[in-house]
């Protein structure tokens, strides 16, 4: 008898595991695509031209240049897979795509790598980008301890306290407190807390916490950007910048509701009077790097991301123009294409 309800019972939990599979596989499956936004592509920087261009490559990494001085936001080149987030297994800086990536987009004149914050999906790879080109890394302590566990000298570090500015060539730079989207557990930031020791290679992605989150706003004497690189934000807290460029995430926005969207908008975009607006932050960063695909519906529906920002520009900001950008194009920053409805 107790054999037969043992068997019974596990040929159930068999198949409630195949149904779990399956329902999982589909939800993953289940994707966007990029044209579904109707977003034009962002203009092109004229042939020898002297723009400030800004390259997107993947997730929210961002290559400013104005032909003089690179800064670097995030810098993730490495892609720890699904499986490696899943089963927690231990994950290496990917040494042979770093090199690619510095190497493909010309990254040789890099002054700074500035994390947003300190999850391994914007600051895994921070260290290893500042030995190969002797560029800063600034951030919080966690980030500092990301580089020292990559063996970063000290004087190649700059821990960011109090919303000092920051100069590299013709760049000024602010990091600005800001707050991750509250994705997590009880309206919390996923990976809640700071990075105490430096990280030592290899290490699961749950040893990169968040530390502090940033609104980094990038000014030069052709315009100002704003990058913001997580779908959070603190009331207020961009009331006295003037930017014309937002670099705005929408990851995961749409797991939380439109109201949430739209305050979001207005102390974004609204707030600093941008007139041009990037969405990053919408691909699935699961994927090798270069593949650029929108995340699952379940976790950040791009679509409708797209419409709630849409009726938010028209509400708020019927001026302002919001594009998607293209992997690895360069961007004419503070070029005045023609206005979009």
């Amino acid at each position: 008898m107790w054999k037969r309800r043992a068997k019974r019972t596990a040929t159930g939990l068999v198949a409630i595991l195949l149904i779990l599979a399956t329902v999982g596989t589909l939800l993953w499956r289940d994707r966007p695509s990029l044209d579904s936004t109707g977003w034009a592509s962002p203009p092109l920087p004229a042939e020898n031209s002297a723009s400030v261009t800004a390259t997107w490559l993947g997730v929210t990494t961002l290559l400013f240049d104005d032909g003089e001085t690179q800064i670097l936001i995030d810098g993730f080149f490495s892609r720890p897979t699904l499986l490696d987030s899943v089963l927690r297994r231990p994950v290496v800086n990917d040494a042979a795509t770093i090199n690619y990536a510095l190497h493909e987009f010309d990254i040789r004149r890099l002054a700074a790598i500035i994390p947003v914050h300190s999850h391994f999906d914007h600051a895994m790879d921070a260290g290893a980008i500042a030995r190969r080109t002797s560029a800063l890394v600034l951030g919080s302590e966690s980030t500092a301890n990301i580089a020292r566990g990559a063996g970063v000298p000290d004087d190649q570090i700059i821990v960011a306290t109090g919303g000092q500015q920051f100069e590299f060539g013709d760049f000024r730079v602010r990091l600005l407190r800001s707050a991750h989207a509250p994705i997590g557990w009880g309206g919390s930031a996923p990976l809640p807390g700071t990075i105490d020791e430096p990280v030592n290679m290899p290490q699961p992605i749950d040893a990169f916490q968040v530390g502090t989150s940033y609104s980094i706003v990038i000014e030069h004497a052709q315009g100002t950007t704003l990058v913001q690189g997580s779908a959070g934000y603190i009331e207020g807290a961009l009331e006295t910048v003037a930017a014309d460029v937002v670099m705005l995430s929408v990851g995961a926005l749409t797991t939380l509701d439109a109201d949430y969207a739209e305050r979001y908008w207005q102390e974004t975009v609204t707030s600093t009077g941008a007139t041009t607006v990037y969405a990053i932050h919408f691909d699935d960063f699961t994927k090798p790097f270069g593949s650029i695909v929108p995340a699952p519906r379940f976790l950040g529906n791009l679509e409708k991301a797209a419409q709630w920002l849409d009726g938010f520009r028209a509400t708020w900001d019927r001026e302002t123009r919001i594009y998607l950008p293209r992997f690895g194009e360069p961007i004419a920053l503070y070029a005045q294409p023609a206005s979009t409805t």
